[in-house]
């Protein structure tokens, strides 16, 4: 998952910076408006983190130009402004969500994961999956191997989506972790292996399967036939 954080406090955004890059998130950075417009109309990202008070071009700014052109990614903004004046200006600009400093991380990272379950929600073409011979209707919290349909628990569901949505693409267990945790819940990286072992034995014989990427995380990726 991409994020954009656009704040100029310099000690806040080295903070959010190193958190999100523990719990696996690839984010980039921005001090000013004018550069985080720039980036959002320019490239692709899964959600933001806005500070109001941004010099150069404020946040509320930034927010109406960039609605304009991607109406559905998600936008948390960040303010020291509480009141309700002030919430609902932020809301009607077009932010998914409002978070008044000084706050705490966690609650952060929670909103963070509801607008991601809520856009994955928003966009059907996310609800059926292939990769190989794998199928998999997230709609129906149903799985095929080819004709045969998997055994699969909800985790384990969840856990098949994320790899499947990042294909071909080394994950680490921290970023797993980020993905499946729900608001309230941290997933730790033993329970990520514990999840991957048993949909790997779950997905044998299926011609798709999960490697481990020593010192790097795991890799979904189709079975080569002898």
């Amino acid at each position: 998952m991409r994020i954009l954080l656009a704040e100029d406090d310099a000690v806040l955004a080295d903070a959010l910076l190193t958190r999100f890059t523990q719990l696996g998130f690839d984010c980039a950075h921005c001090a000013d408006g004018l550069s985080a417009q720039d980036r959002l109309l320019a490239e692709a990202f899964d959600a933001v983190v806005l500070d109001i008070g941004l010099p150069g071009q404020d946040g509320l700014k930034v927010l109406r130009n960039v609605r304009v052109h991607k109406p559905a990614l998600p936008i948390l903004l960040l303010t020291a402004l509480d009141s309700m004046e002030d919430r609902v200006a932020g809301l009607d600009a077009g932010a998914d969500d409002y978070l008044v400093k000084p706050f705490e991380f966690p609650e952060l990272e929670a909103r963070i994961r509801a607008l991601l379950r809520r856009q994955r929600a928003a966009d059907p073409s996310r609800d059926e999956l292939r990769f190989g011979p794998l199928r998999l209707d997230r709609a129906a919290q149903r799985a095929w191997g080819g004709a045969q349909a998997l055994d699969l628990s909800a985790r384990e569901l969840e856990l098949l989506y994320i790899l499947m949505s990042h294909a071909e693409k080394v994950l680490t267990k921290e970023q797993i972790a980020g993905e499946l945790a729900s608001d309230g819940e941290e997933v730790g990286a033993n329970a990520v292996e514990v999840y991957v072992h048993r949909l790997r034995k779950k997905l044998d014989g299926s011609g798709v399967g999960i490697r481990a990427v020593r010192g790097l995380g795991y890799l979904l990726a189709e079975e080569q036939g002898d």
